[in-house]
């Protein structure tokens, strides 16, 4: 499965996180937004669609940089996770699908509570900033 990720970097150097709602899988989890890439999509068309539908903000291809890439096993499928960050987007994000936002700054990103596939991805962008 393929899945597109944000790292959604604020003038301060934070990051926005998403908490997994009641009810899915790794509830409670805090991941970096985005979503599955649909059949025809590149992942930067799939990761502007999906900010769009899960946090109401507009962005572009061109203000998405590719960070690193996470590949991990789980119990029913293997998952490839090409991470991006932003910087510029429109729009204040806001939780669309009853999931709790949180701005963290670098430093704090790995203490939180992830998904095994976002772990190194936390783990790496920590290190490159």
């Amino acid at each position: 499965m393929l899945v597109a990720a944000a790292a959604l970097m604020d003038c301060d150097g934070r990051v926005l996180m998403a908490q997994r709602p009641k009810g899915k899988e790794f509830e409670g989890h805090w991941e970096f937004p985005g979503g599955k890439v649909e059949q025809g999509e590149t992942p930067e068309e799939a990761l502007i669609r999906e900010l769009r539908e899960e946090l109401r903000i507009e962005t572009q291809t061109a203000c998405l940089a590719p960070v690193a890439f996470a590949s991990h096993d789980y119990k029913d499928f293997h998952l490839l996770m090409p991470l991006f960050v932003c910087r510029k987007w429109e729009g204040m994000p806001e939780p669309v699908e009853g999931q709790v936002l949180k701005w963290i700054t670098i430093k704090e990103i790995t203490r939180l509570k992830m998904p095994p596939a976002d772990v190194p991805l936390a783990a790496q962008l920590r290190d490159m900033f």
